[in-house]
């Protein structure tokens, strides 16, 4: 049996650090070198989730911006892509209508970048700028115009639940969205993403792409329960969300006690 192993990275991987514990670093890096089959999907960029998995050597492609792309992860080349379409633009400004300034995410002249309009941002917005600072992919405008520039691959809102849950219901089922509050800032978030994309068929890809017959999955949060719903065992941490959970095989420890990389440390062998 050929397995592949994929795990969310924030709350799951990662601990409340927003890191990669050495142990886990040690016992990944260890099974890979035995042949295991790991990768990682996670809604965070190719850029920061190399960032916080540093010292984790996971060799095949990753799926970052939850599905959105599958990248080489020697390389960083696109492998698999989604963007939306021109009526994105309807959504942006049924957004901005309503005073919700969404960070917009699109490939600009062949560069990923993130734009949002600096002077109107929410807090929450501005404070998530913050932790990229130094970030080549920043693009800070000045109007919604400048907004619409490129191919648009993914929106994030961050705002008050009052503004933000109308157009989470509105709109998700014309887009792969997520409604959920960030687990280090406990700020509510609305994020968008083209209707293809998603962990789930990401997976779908590199399991035939590697000509795997089975696959095991982790994670703590509501985006992923595609991923969950499609695996053959799925293993929720103990910090993960009650919904999770309840469809989960098991509960295994939580990510602040490197639960995912105990299991397959106590697994990875027996189930070759």
């Amino acid at each position: 049996m050929k397995i592949l192993y994929v795990s969310d990275l924030d709350g799951t991987l990662l601990r409340s650090d927003e890191r990669t514990s050495d142990y886990t670093n040690q016992v990944i890096n260890q099974l890979v070198e035995k042949g295991m089959l790991f990768s990682y999907a996670t809604a965070r960029s190719y850029h920061t989730s190399q960032k916080v998995t540093k010292g984790l050597n996971a060799q095949i492609p990753l799926i970052v911006y939850n599905g959105v792309f599958v990248k080489d992860n020697v390389s960083g080349d696109i492998l698999i892509s989604h963007y939306f379409q021109k009526d994105v633009h309807n959504l942006i400004n049924g957004l901005i209508e309503h005073h919700v300034y969404p960070i917009v995410y699109a490939m600009i002249n062949g560069e990923e970048k993130f734009s949002f309009i600096k002077n109107k941002s929410s807090k929450g917005v501005l404070d998530f700028v913050e932790t990229r600072t130094g970030d080549i992919r920043m693009n800070p405008v000045h109007n919604r115009d400048e907004l619409y520039k490129g191919d648009i691959f993914y929106l994030s809102c961050i705002d008050d639940e009052e503004k933000l849950e109308p157009f989470y219901k509105k709109y998700q089922n014309q887009y792969h969205s997520f409604y959920q509050k960030d687990i280090y800032s406990q700020e509510q978030w609305l994020e968008f993403m083209p209707q293809g994309a998603s962990k789930s068929n990401a997976i779908k890809e590199l399991k035939e792409y590697f000509g795997c017959n089975y696959v095991v999955v982790f994670g703590d949060g509501y985006n992923d329960i595609d991923m969950f719903e499609d695996a053959d065992e799925c293993y929720a941490v103990e910090n993960a969300v009650k919904e999770l959970k309840d469809i989960a095989t098991a509960v295994i420890g939580s990510h602040n006690d490197d639960g995912v990389a105990h299991w397959l440390f106590e697994h990875y062998i027996k189930g070759r």
